[in-house]
C-alpha cells in the first residue's frame, strides 16, 4: 500500500533512480550489516562501507572468507575484499566484486567522522533522550 503520494510506487522509475544515483546516494545504498558483537557494542544494524574495513563474506562461492576491504567501486555497486580474486588465462589475477550487502563487517575502520555517525546512530541512546525531555510552560 502506498502511504506518501509525492514518492513514486514505479518499478520503472525506482529502479531508474537506482541506477542513475548520484555517487553520494550510492555510499548509503552500498551499506554493510555489522558482525553481532559490534551491533551489541554501537547499537546499530547496518553502515556505509569503506575502504580498509575488514569484512567477511557470508553468501555466494566466496562465504566465509574474511579480509580487508581494498576498493569500494561504486560505479559497479561492488567492494572488492583482499585475496579475493581470480586468476586470468594471462597468468594476472584480477578482483572478485562483491555486493555490499552479502558481507557484514567485522572490524571497522574509526575516525573523527566515522565515531559521529556511530555516535548519531545510536539507537540505545536516543531513546534514552527522549525519556528526559520535559516540557516547560
Amino acid at each position: 500500500m502506498k502511504f506518501n503520494p509525492d514518492v513514486s510506487s514505479s518499478r520503472r522509475k525506482s529502479r531508474k533512480a537506482h541506477f542513475s544515483a548520484p555517487s553520494s546516494v550510492r555510499r548509503k545504498i552500498m551499506s554493510s550489516s555489522l558482525s553481532k558483537e559490534l551491533r551489541a557494542k554501537y547499537n546499530t544494524r547496518s553502515i556505509p562501507i569503506r575502504k580498509d574495513d575488514e569484512v567477511r563474506i557470508v553468501r555466494g562461492k566466496y562465504k566465509g572468507r574474511e579480509g580487508k576491504v581494498t576498493q569500494v567501486y561504486r560505479k559497479k555497486w561492488v567492494i572488492h575484499v583482499d585475496r579475493v580474486q581470480r586468476d586470468k588465462s594471462n597468468g594476472a589475477s584480477v578482483p572478485i566484486g562483491i555486493h555490499p550487502s552479502k558481507v557484514v563487517v567485522v572490524n571497522l575502520k574509526l575516525d573523527k567522522d566515522r565515531r559521529a555517525i556511530l555516535e548519531r546512530k545510536d539507537r540505545k541512546k536516543s531513546t534514552k533522550a527522549g525519556e528526559d525531555v520535559e516540557m516547560v510552560d
